[in-house]
């Protein structure tokens, strides 16, 4: 379905990120990952390859803005243009406000609303000039209400983030730009795997559906909204919880 596109996936070296690369690629689309981690990074980069696409690696850390330039700068070299932006990089907290410092609300803001920012602000040049783009800014549903997993400076960082795509989906409709969102619940990642087979089963059971969710389940959504199958659809923010939280 994206066979030709090109894609940017920032925070692509492990987990739900790692996941939209791959599926982004098998669907045909050339990517750029991103993260911190080198040898994750080129460990994915094999896979990717080996599908048939190309992949780039730029590595840095998403909170700087000079990161999302070179991501920007490196997709424009390579390919010529920007079709997809998928801003997966982020960082969560259990932190009770209580107990949170300065420094960690302003780390929080920094990755995951900031950093979301940075890339959508450096892409959207090249997507306005071509008059086509595709954003799908990875939130959770922590951002919509209130979750004793997570640190209010989590879940503010990424209602942010859904004010964001909202109002850039409402701004760059006129140039053909769709903008929405993702929220998933309870994932299966490498976090979510170190828990043990009790504690998963007793969040599984809090789950309509009746178990946590997988990385795919969150990647297929993000090649719906990246296709053409979405192509009436702007600034909305998609739940993949399982039933756990619906609006």
């Amino acid at each position: 379905m994206l066979k030709r596109k090109t894609a940017i996936i920032t925070g692509s070296s492990r987990g739900i990120g790692r996941q939209i690369a791959l599926e982004l690629s098998r669907q045909g689309a050339d990517v750029i990952i991103n993260g911190n981690n080198l040898e994750l990074l080129e460990k994915l980069k094999v896979e990717v390859i080996a599908q048939g696409t190309k992949c780039t690696i730029v590595q840095g850390d998403i909170a700087l803005y000079e990161t999302s330039e070179k991501l920007t700068q490196t997709c424009i070299d390579m390919y010529g243009k920007i079709d997809i932006l998928v801003n997966n990089a982020g960082i969560n907290s259990r932190v009770p406000f209580l107990e949170l410092s300065i420094k960690e609300w302003n780390r929080m803001l920094e990755v995951n609303l900031s950093g979301t920012f940075y890339a959508c602000k450096c892409v959207m040049p090249y997507m306005i000039a071509q008059k086509s783009g595709n954003i799908i800014n990875i939130s959770s549903t922590a951002s919509k209400t209130a979750h004793p997993n997570a640190s209010i400076c989590y879940g503010a960082s990424k209602a942010a983030v859904n004010s964001l795509t909202q109002k850039l989906a409402y701004d760059m409709a006129q140039y053909n730009i769709r903008v929405n969102g993702v929220c998933p619940g309870a994932i299966l990642t490498d976090m979510s795997m170190q828990w043990t087979k009790e504690y998963c089963k007793k969040v599984g059971d809090k789950i309509p559906l009746g178990h946590l969710g997988e990385t795919k389940n969150v990647a297929d959504t993000v090649i719906f909204l990246a296709s053409g199958m979405s192509a009436f659809i702007t600034g909305e923010t998609i739940n993949v919880n399982g039933g756990s939280y619906m609006n």
